[in-house]
């Protein structure tokens, strides 16, 4: 599953419904990625972020490395939001569903990719 910033806020709020997610993912063994961009969307002040510190260490955090097909699918759907559109080809790169907060913008990312498209789930 590969989370985006809504959840992350949630973790650095330690809201129950994301520690409830967390030990649902944790029992069917889910295991949980996010995107280097979208740890910087949430990342202010490190020493008041403990919380959501520690959740980063347990969970896969992956670089911003490809940078044409994330153009690419921006090109194609008219978007600008390069940090949606990483995390779209991130989730089709693993074979990933993602949890969002933000699903309309993912949801037009991903139709642009027809048949791979990745799940997208509503946060909360």
């Amino acid at each position: 599953m590969i989370l985006d910033a809504g959840f992350l806020i949630s973790i650095d709020r330690s809201d129950q419904t994301a520690h409830a997610f967390l030990t649902a993912a944790s029992r069917s063994e889910t295991a949980l990625h996010t995107t280097h961009p979208v740890v910087g969307q949430v990342w202010r002040n490190g020493p008041r972020q403990a919380r959501l510190a520690a959740f980063l260490k347990t969970i896969t955090i992956h670089p911003l490395d490809d940078g044409r097909p994330i153009g690419q699918l921006l090109a194609q759907t008219g978007s600008t939001d390069v940090v949606d559109a990483h995390l779209v080809i991130t989730a089709v790169r693993l074979g990933d569903d993602i949890l969002t907060g933000d699903p309309d913008d993912l949801t037009t990312l991903g139709a642009a990719l027809g048949p791979a498209s990745p799940t997208i789930h509503t946060w909360p």
